[in-house]
């Protein structure tokens, strides 16, 4: 792509050369990206070339099922703090990737949501130690909640105490500016709320999977799916 915007027209042959590739191979990619909506115009003979279109982008989206999932969370987010101006065109743009995603992805990411709830923070809550949220956590809740994996991480307690925790993840909970993992913690048979910027080094642990439970939230918390539009 960017030999094709900085030289204009190349040949197949120019570019296969350039870029280390078969002929074929690079054939192979140049149909692929048209697949993707670039415009690339192809004439044969003496003098002809590949040339992409200047005006030409990319119109599919090839996201993942946790940046899909990320993009929801962040809308649904601001509008729960009742400050997204913007909020049909956002819901247009999100319908727009999501249609573009395999239908097993669209499986996963609607399971995913099922998993997210929203509710209203206590003006009396303190937010003097708020965090940054390891980025490493939204992979790693994608793989624990749709394949009931146990989550193992580190966390530190209001008290700043830390411990290592081994829990079975049942529902996020955004009460924003704080998201919480809701989960179930064997260890003291009952549910907990961790807040997911006092979570360092998620992993994944192998084993049978975990049976889902119901979550006992509180009344002015309403799942995701059911946030008004």
């Amino acid at each position: 792509m960017r030999s094709l915007r900085r030289n204009g027209t190349s040949t197949v042959a120019e570019l296969a050369e350039e870029v280390g590739t078969s002929r074929r191979t690079l054939l192979r990619d140049i149909a692929a990206l048209r697949d993707e909506g670039f415009v690339i115009h192809s004439e044969s003979g003496r003098g002809g070339g590949v040339q992409l279109d200047p005006q030409s982008m990319q119109t599919t989206a090839r996201l993942s099922v946790a940046e899909v999932f990320a993009l929801l969370i962040s809308v649904a987010a601001v509008r729960a703090a009742q400050n997204l101006p913007f909020s049909d065109l956002a819901d247009a743009g999100l319908a727009k990737i999501e249609r573009a995603l395999p239908s097993d992805k669209v499986r996963d990411l609607r399971r995913f949501l099922a998993c997210l709830h929203i509710g209203q923070l206590s003006p009396k809550q303190d937010l003097s130690d708020l965090g940054t949220i390891d980025p490493a956590l939204l992979p790693a809740f994608e793989k624990a909640f749709l394949a009931r994996q146990h989550l193992r991480f580190e966390y530190r307690d209001a008290k700043g105490a830390r411990s290592l925790r081994n829990v079975e993840p049942q529902a996020m909970l955004i009460l924003q500016p704080l998201w919480y993992l809701v989960a179930w913690d064997p260890a003291r048979e009952d549910f907990r709320h961790f807040r997911m910027d006092r979570i360092t080094g998620p992993e994944l642990v192998s084993g049978p999977p975990f049976r889902r439970r119901h979550v006992p939230f509180e009344k002015d918390v309403c799942p995701y799916n059911d946030l008004p539009r």
